[in-house]
């Protein structure tokens, strides 16, 4: 019995990795909508994450100048287009705004480049900030 138990324990921990490894998010127009916790579960790993990644910050720089998440990149949205050389394609993008609609444009903009490890983090950083994480200035 107790053996069961380790081999239970040990397929939902590997399930557990798996699935954050690899999105699990809602899939629309060729980028995952994904919730703040699983957003922050990578963040939270940084570089013993299972998949390599990057948080783009898409809002003003005056919003991101207030807070943001700590080691994330600023390409306002507006600039996106003319930046997407600076976006990495080997690594998942994390892409956040305020609650969430400029980074679905932004997105959009990218699965358009030809980028397919797209995340929207839902909520943005109102959500990661209701949630406790914690944020820099």
């Amino acid at each position: 019995m107790k053996q069961i138990m380790v081999l239970l324990f040990a397929a939902a921990a590997l399930f557990s990795i798996n699935a954050s490894a690899c999105g699990m998010g809602k899939q629309v127009d060729g980028y995952e909508n994904s919730s703040v916790e699983h957003a922050y579960t990578h963040w939270q790993a940084g570089e013993n994450s299972p998949v390599a990644f990057v948080f783009i910050d898409v809002r003003t720089p005056e919003e991101y100048s207030e807070s943001h998440i700590e080691g994330s990149t600023l390409i306002p949205l507006q600039q996106l287009e003319q930046r997407v050389t600076e976006v990495p394609k080997d690594k998942r993008v994390y892409l956040y705004c305020h609650s969430g609609r400029r980074s679905v444009a932004a997105a959009g903009i990218l699965v358009k480049a030809g980028f397919k490890n797209i995340e929207n983090i839902e909520g943005g950083i109102t959500a990661w900030k209701s949630a406790g994480y914690p944020t820099v200035k």
